[in-house]
């Protein structure tokens, strides 16, 4: 179990997030169009952060796979496009329209090798970094990966100003070394395009890598994981789904005296926030009031996290023995 106590000490970090729940397989009306309409899209999150009282703030959009391009071109060398002229044009404005970063994936064409990637945008525009899917689907009876893209061979973490950032690409969900490499570089968040819907897995590595999961998705639904793996949210209808989190928070499991988390609401009121799951028996908790830390809040309540409980039984455990 990876202990991340020390997450608990740190000032409240808030971080806004956008992501999307749109199909694909339709036909392709044209670059020009495609890019309009996922522009269009990342106003909406705007909006849609407006209406939910966080002042129209964007940190990060995360966009599902693949959203660029034809997904109907057969071959790789016909499906990809480089990430500039115009593509790199309308995510730069969105980015500094709205002050995000944004996760974009497509078909990249680097000089003729092709691979399925997600480009990071910065706040400014800026391509702050690529991931390229590492495990592309080999489909029965073909030849070549996804029509002939590469295998990408790293996972990067990305330093945004809000927290530390990983990628990982629909199929990569099943397999374990990219989520243990962004979990052992430090990531806070993975972005996980997707055509793929599935929750169960998801939740697995986000409970595994303790970092919070958002999935960008063709259908279904799309989500936000906790760093124990409970849902933070989740769309079935709605395309857009805009949530805030915090990356400064405490994991606290069933203890007598929380009450299922009404201790804090007790004491503290709307200078915390928490979501509890009496049927998983842990809850996430954050701080609202950037002079006391959640950390500090536990202390003052005599709780326990989650992995000093632990702790605390592998010690008893050992004694015992």
């Amino acid at each position: 179990m990876k202990d991340v106590t020390f997450k608990a000490e740190t000032p409240p970090r808030k971080v806004v997030v956008g992501t999307l729940m749109k199909s694909f397989w339709h036909s392709y009306e044209g670059l020009t169009k495609r890019l309009a309409d996922l522009a269009d899209c990342i106003d909406l999150m705007a909006i849609r952060s407006a209406e939910a009282g966080f002042d129209g703030k964007l940190d990060l959009v995360v966009l599902p796979e693949n959203a660029v391009c034809d997904e109907n071109a057969k071959h790789a060398s016909e499906r990809s496009i480089a990430f500039g002229g115009p593509v790199r044009a309308v995510f730069r404005e969105s980015a500094r329209k709205h002050n995000t970063y944004i996760v974009v994936p497509l078909f990249l064409d680097e000089g003729g090798s092709f691979s399925n990637a997600a480009v990071l945008v910065d706040r400014t525009g800026e391509v702050a970094g690529i991931y390229s899917k590492a495990h592309p689907v080999l489909a029965r009876g073909a030849a070549t990966y996804e029509g002939g893209v590469i295998a990408g061979r790293d996972y990067p973490v990305f330093e945004c100003d809000f927290g530390r950032l990983g990628i990982q690409i629909c199929f990569d969900i099943h397999f374990d070394e990219g989520w243990q490499a962004l979990s052992d570089k430090g990531a806070e968040i993975v972005a996980w395009p997707t055509q793929s819907p599935q929750t169960i897995l998801p939740a697995a590595r986000a409970r595994n890598g303790c970092y919070y999961l958002i999935s960008s998705t063709w259908r279904n639904n799309t989500s936000i994981f906790e760093p124990h793996g409970d849902l933070a949210a989740q769309t079935e209808s709605d395309p857009i789904l805009v949530h805030q989190i915090d990356l400064s928070y405490a994991i606290l499991r069933w203890q007598p005296a929380l009450q299922h988390g009404e201790l804090f609401a007790r004491h503290y009121g709307d200078r915390v926030g928490y979501h509890y799951s009496q049927r998983e028996d842990v809850g996430l908790f954050w701080s609202n009031d950037p002079g006391k830390s959640i950390g500090q809040m536990v202390r003052e309540r005599e709780m326990e996290h989650e992995t000093q409980l632990f702790r605390r039984y592998q010690q008893g455990l050992s004694s015992a023995q």
